[in-house]
């Protein structure tokens, strides 16, 4: 720009009326050693039009008629709150302002790290409860339940790297919502468990049938869960509620990896440690002293 608003005196700039013809005019002056080079410069563009902007958009544009050396008006067909609006640009550009920062906060991505940071410290608190709750009532089963649970947090957020989503609050949510449902299946199972325990059957066959009675219940609620996800992941993205959308997408992973850990690794645990003898205690499955080995012999009493 040729002149700006330092240019200008504040004092000087004011809504008037044309003495001629009555119309709202604007009436403006330049100061110190801006006055010359505004004389020279209108001087020079008689005819040419002289241009207001602010924040680069276009104020008011005016025909220069006549040199100005001192005192100017802006004439146009204003009205005078247009005019007072134009005065009130001009006197604001004429001061000579300076911001000063009042406050200062770095918000981190998403719904901002101390949210997320309370969120993760929540999850923790909760995780460690239902970890201690397996252990205290389901003893061996729930500490290998609580491995595979620490597995299933390591698979979720491998996967969530892998693919790049982005951890937000809704996702947080979905996630140790899904760390429930981990813990729903294993309670199913390890109840299941102890039903055939009580019953009188081997460890290694108490175990086989409990996990292939309790797979439909776990098998439908899961379902369930994933349509649902669905739904909220379909009505999401078509409405652009992207928290919706990242709950959704959190939820549904972390149900089918909690299915694996559930179904696979803590099975897998069992498994490897039958054979060994060194988990036939009944106290171990949180049963009274003996139930266990009643069990087998009264399955080699009825076999012979």
């Amino acid at each position: 720009p040729q002149f700006t608003g330092k240019d200008l005196d504040p004092n000087q700039i004011s809504v008037g009326s044309d003495q001629q013809t009555g119309a709202v005019v604007i009436n403006f002056e330049m100061k110190g050693d801006a006055i010359g080079k505004f004389g020279d410069f209108t001087g020079k563009h008689i005819g040419d039009q002289l241009t207001i902007t602010l924040d680069r958009k276009v104020i008011s544009s005016a025909t220069i008629n006549s040199q100005i050396n001192g005192p100017g008006i802006i004439t146009g067909q204003f009205t005078q709150s247009q005019a007072q609006a134009i005065v009130t640009v001009l006197q604001y550009g004429a001061l000579p302002l300076s911001l000063q920062i009042a406050s200062e906060e770095t918000v981190g991505a998403t719904l901002g790290y101390d949210s997320i940071i309370k969120s993760v410290i929540a999850g923790a608190i909760g995780l460690s409860i239902v970890v201690l709750f397996m252990i205290l009532y389901y003893r061996l089963p729930g500490l290998l339940a609580d491995l595979a649970l620490v597995l299933y947090a390591i698979f979720t957020l491998a996967v969530f790297k892998i693919f790049g989503f982005t951890l937000t609050l809704a996702g947080i949510a979905g996630f140790i919502l899904s760390i429930g449902m981990a813990v729903d299946a294993n309670v199913l199972i390890f109840e299941r468990v102890k039903e055939e325990l009580r019953a009188g059957r081997m460890l290694s066959s108490a175990i086989d049938i409990g996990w292939k009675r309790a797979w439909p219940s776990i098998r439908d609620s899961n379902i369930s869960t994933l349509i649902t996800c669905a739904v909220l992941f379909y009505f999401g993205s078509n409405f652009g509620a992207s928290i919706i959308v990242g709950f959704a997408t959190n939820l549904f992973l972390g149900v089918l990896v909690s299915m694996f850990t559930a179904i696979v690794v803590t099975r897998t645990f069992l498994n490897v440690l039958v054979p060994t003898g060194v988990v036939n205690h009944p106290a171990l499955f949180g049963l009274p002293a003996g139930s266990i080995a009643s069990a087998s012999l009264a399955r080699r009493n009825s076999t012979v």
